[in-house]
């Protein structure tokens, strides 16, 4: 069993004085298919220990997953998901796009009645590819493994991961061939193989795709489909 996730950094950065901390995490990001989402999740001083099962988004089954989700909606002050489009990612790259993203869900937050020009961010990771995004940007933190470490980016890649993965499960309707419920849009050997024989779709990223329909699928290892 891993190790939950707890508020340890949240009230340390509540301690120096920020009214609100938002934890922020990606999905998608790997993937050739499908939007580039991020999660923003809002808690404040008063905020109750989280969710007893909430746990970084990979280390949860789907069914797991689906029963914490509203559970942190539930938790926390507020959450949002901001998205970008295959197009953004092709037009602008995939740092780019994860700004974009990013900034559309803090903007979600602040029409929530969030005060986001105060907070504390918290992104996974160790790249800060949100500052570049905003005019002001407040005060942003950067920690390796903080999916797994801090409740509030935790809650984020929960919220995240669901709201991408109904968005593949949704597409595979319209476009079967690809198993987009299954593998969500990950380089999976049959979603390669799939774009071999039929092209690209309009939800596939063009620029990772080096030659769409001549694609040959062993040629890229098998991708997530957590």
């Amino acid at each position: 069993m891993s190790t939950a996730p707890t508020l340890e950094v949240e009230r340390s950065l509540f301690a120096a004085g920020a009214p609100v901390v938002i934890g922020c995490d990606e999905v998608g990001r790997g993937a050739i298919a499908g939007i580039v989402a991020v999660g923003a999740c809002a808690v404040l001083p008063t905020v109750d220990a989280p969710p007893g099962r909430l746990r970084d988004s990979k280390l949860l089954s789907p069914a797991r997953r689906a029963e914490v989700e509203p559970q942190v909606r539930a938790w926390a002050a507020a959450v949002a998901v901001g998205e970008a489009g295959p197009d953004e990612i092709d037009e602008h790259g995939i740092i780019v796009a994860l700004g974009l993203a990013a900034r559309r869900a803090l903007i979600l937050l602040h029409e929530a009645g969030i005060d986001v020009a105060r907070a504390a961010v918290v992104l996974d990771g160790s790249h800060d590819w949100l500052t570049p995004a905003l005019s002001s940007p407040p005060r942003i933190l950067t920690r390796v493994k903080a999916d797994r470490d801090c409740a509030s980016v935790a809650g984020a890649s929960v919220v995240a991961k669901q709201h991408r993965d109904a968005l593949m499960v949704a597409d595979h309707d319209r476009w079967p061939a690809y198993e987009w419920a299954g593998n969500k849009g990950y380089g999976s050997s049959s979603h390669l193989a799939a774009v071999a024989a039929h092209g690209a779709s309009p939800r596939h990223r063009l620029t990772w795709l080096r030659q769409p329909a001549l694609l040959d699928p062993d040629d890229v290892g098998p991708g997530s489909t957590v």
